[in-house]
């Protein structure tokens, strides 16, 4: 165990925390003590990841617990198709760890800095027809609880425990490691061209249906979006070139993106044109490889982000109602907005949780003033019903969320099993799920 008590603060800078205390435990029953210790002395206790949420669900006045000890493959199980990982081990790693194997997660979202753990825990999803979140790919999790009891959960061990601590928002208890199915690594098509908002709309129920992975990324103050069709591959793997990869993922999408990112913020009035030049230098391209090397991209460019999944049939009306909002505002957009879509799971408070979902996120560049335009992305999402992304930027409370979760309830009454003190409490969790 190690022991810091500097200040943390998340990757956008727009949370920050002092803990009382900082600790690296090295092992579940170590961790297991500490939990026991600060709720015998009235501490809180947090698990923190690496701070790809927007929201402040890792903040904590108390312990803060990190997690570089608790990282690594614990054992792969070939004949059951799965993969158990130390809680703390970044996306990242577990891929390429696993296509060193032979294996691969079913789906990923689009970047993997994020811990296993935090991922999951705030529901972090890519885009899919009929695979979901990473958290529904979990078929076992080893949890903490308040009174320093181990819990292995699964649906068969602890089953409740389970039903909810997929998606756990650290409320329940710490995880310690955590159980994935797996399949043999497979081969993606990846086929990306541009196209007008109007017809991506117009045939966005056709796009979902016909292809295992559609998203796009429509560019506000334009007409303009970019899609992006991931569909298995009998191969052979045709991987973009080294150069051509950089040019577009690295020198495109970070350096020169970044670069107009920071004239945006410096001169709001030139957003639109500079959004107008990048839909239109888009051009379309084809490669195929292994899954997490076609579902993720480096992000580099810090922002702020906004998502919201509502029904899957409510999408278009919703994106149509947005386009039309910043159309007729003088709200100065330089991100795009990225839209997605998910199948129901059975996750209580997944926002896909018993309902086909598309989801919509809106982002803004770091340090440009978003609250106008996310409060009236915010006020279109939740008049569809919107279910806010736990670990990125809303408004919403637990009166308002108990709304639109039938579990809810399930799950609070969970939490007031599990941690009737709140040792896992903070003020995020207060607000989204009540006292």
């Amino acid at each position: 165990m190690t022991d810091k008590s500097t200040a943390w603060r998340n990757w956008a800078g727009n949370v920050t925390a002092r803990p009382a205390r900082s600790l690296a435990p090295a092992s579940a029953e170590e961790l297991a003590r500490i939990v026991a210790a600060a709720a015998e002395d009235g501490q809180t206790v947090k698990p923190v990841g690496t701070g790809h949420s927007f929201t402040a669900t890792a903040a904590t006045d108390g312990v803060l617990i990190r997690p570089e000890r608790l990282t690594g493959i614990r054992e792969i199980d070939r004949a059951a198709g799965t993969v158990t990982v130390g809680a703390g081990t970044p996306l990242k790693q577990l891929s390429q760890a696993l296509a060193a194997e032979g294996l691969s997660l079913t789906n990923m979202g689009d970047i993997m800095e994020q811990t296993v753990a935090g991922a999951t825990s705030t529901g972090t999803h890519g885009t899919g027809r009929d695979s979901a979140s990473i958290a529904a790919q979990i078929t076992a999790l080893e949890l903490v609880t308040a009174d320093g009891s181990l819990l292995r959960c699964s649906e068969k061990e602890n089953s409740q425990v389970f039903a909810a601590a997929r998606v756990g928002l650290g409320a329940l208890g710490v995880v310690t490691s955590i159980t994935f199915a797996v399949e043999p690594v497979f081969l993606l098509t990846a086929r990306e061209e541009p196209m007008r908002f109007d017809r991506v709309t117009a045939e966005f129920g056709q796009l979902v249906a016909e292809n295992e992975h559609f998203e796009f990324y429509w560019f506000p103050h334009t007409a303009h979006c970019n899609t992006k069709r991931n569909n298995r591959s009998a191969g052979p793997a045709a991987p973009l070139s080294r150069v051509k990869g950089w040019i577009d993922d690295e020198l495109l999408s970070n350096v020169v993106f970044q670069a107009a990112c920071s004239v945006g913020r410096a001169v709001p009035g030139a957003i639109p044109g500079i959004a107008r030049i990048s839909s239109r230098a888009i051009s379309a391209r084809t490669y195929t490889d292994i899954p997490y090397k076609v579902f993720t991209s480096p992000r580099r460019v810090r922002f702020i982000e906004m998502e919201y999944a509502v029904p899957r049939e409510a999408a278009v009306d919703a994106l149509r109602e947005l386009k039309a909002m910043v159309d007729r505002s003088d709200l100065r957009v330089g991100f795009p907005v990225e839209v997605r879509v998910a199948p129901a799971d059975d996750i209580a408070l997944s926002t896909a949780s018993g309902r086909e979902s598309a989801y919509i996120a809106v982002h803004m560049y770091q340090g440009t003033p978003h609250q106008a335009y996310f409060t009236a992305v915010e006020r279109i999402m939740t008049a569809h019903g919107g279910r806010p992304h736990w670990g990125k930027l809303h408004s919403r409370d637990a009166e308002y969320l108990a709304g639109v979760y039938p579990r809810f309830g399930e799950f609070t009454a969970l939490r007031d099993r599990l941690d009737p003190q709140r040792v896992f409490g903070n003020a995020y969790l207060r607000r989204v799920l009540g006292d």
